[in-house]
């Protein structure tokens, strides 16, 4: 397994051991296959995430796994056994050949699915389900996503294509603006450059987007709202800026501008397994796709987040154990 030692930069993950867990009543031991990981988990290795309470050390970090369930305890159904999952363990405990989680946290991966995509889509595509449909797309409206090329992104562009809207991708880099393209968008725009939101306004004929999803905040997402059609909505569900986008209220309603905050994401949890079986349905019928940019082995899991941190991967990130 890989442990954070203390607080602090990529390096602070290690390589260790600890006794193989065991499942309590109501709990299952997965054996590992993938390990996910989210741009917020890098910021709590940190020590820098506002929205969750930092774990003790040392911690294993990793919240969501794909595996094989081998061995389940007491009150579970032994019907469990040697299936294929998805797994959360809660804040921790990813990170690892094997992992426990509550049989309440197990998702079933269909047949034909492999796990890192079946990943990808349970836990960055559960996200984008729940943002578009919170968000309602109407066909024909021109939608802006940014950080475009990255996990949650790179499906909110198929999705936004899917419901018939017009799409704008915002990444940084030509690797990335590509992939925008790739996915579909009309037009891709490059939020390093000072005058990226003239070709947002450009794209729609000077109008504006009348959907923004903002997954980067500071002042990116500033500038998103700025160009925001009026009657649009604005969407916040991230910020690996560092900062939330702040948009007074009054400010918005006299933009005629709907703000859909970051809270939002708070709600999600009861419909996040209906949205994963979507977003599956939807790749077997080819609809959409998780872009897996780049995957590392376990002992590699400093590389694999400072991939993240660091902006260069494309993507999901995956660890493979």
């Amino acid at each position: 397994m890989v442990q954070a030692l203390r607080f602090g930069g990529p390096e602070a993950l290690v390589l260790g051991e600890t006794p193989d867990p065991v499942a309590g009543t109501g709990q299952v031991v997965v054996d590992v296959a993938v390990a996910g990981m989210t741009f917020v988990e890098t910021q709590i290795r940190r020590g820098v995430d506002k929205w969750h309470a930092r774990p003790s050390l040392p911690y294993v970090p990793g919240g969501l796994v794909a595996g094989r369930v081998s061995s389940v305890g007491a009150r579970v159904e032994s019907t469990w056994l040697g299936r294929r999952v998805i797994a959360g363990t809660g804040e921790t405990g990813g990170f690892a050949e094997r992992a426990v989680s509550k049989v309440e946290e197990l998702f079933a991966v269909p047949d034909g699915l492999g796990l890192a995509e079946a990943i990808a889509l349970h836990s960055d595509g559960s996200t984008a389900q729940g943002l578009v449909e919170k968000a309602g797309i109407g066909a024909g409206e021109w939608v802006l996503v940014e950080a475009a090329a990255g996990g949650v992104g790179s499906l909110l562009v198929q999705l936004a294509r899917s419901a018939g809207a017009r799409v704008v991708g915002a990444a940084r880099g030509a690797r990335k603006l590509d992939l925008v393209r790739e996915l579909g968008a009309e037009a891709a725009v490059d939020y390093s450059e000072p005058t990226w939101t003239e070709r947002v306004l450009e794209a729609t004929d000077g109008a504006g987007p009348d959907v923004v999803f903002d997954g980067v905040g500071g002042q990116i997402g500033r500038a998103a709202f700025e160009v925001t059609a009026r009657g649009g909505r604005f969407s916040v569900h991230g910020a690996s800026s560092g900062e939330v986008t702040l948009i007074d209220s009054v400010e918005a309603r006299s933009k005629g501008v709907e703000l859909i905050g970051i809270e939002q994401l708070f709600g999600f949890g009861p419909n996040v397994t209906r949205w994963a079986e979507e977003m599956m349905s939807q790749a077997a019928a080819g609809l959409v796709r998780p872009v897996i940019g780049q995957t590392f082995p376990l002992e590699r899991a400093a590389d694999a987040h400072a991939a993240i941190e660091d902006r260069t991967a494309v993507g999901k990130t995956l660890l493979l154990i």
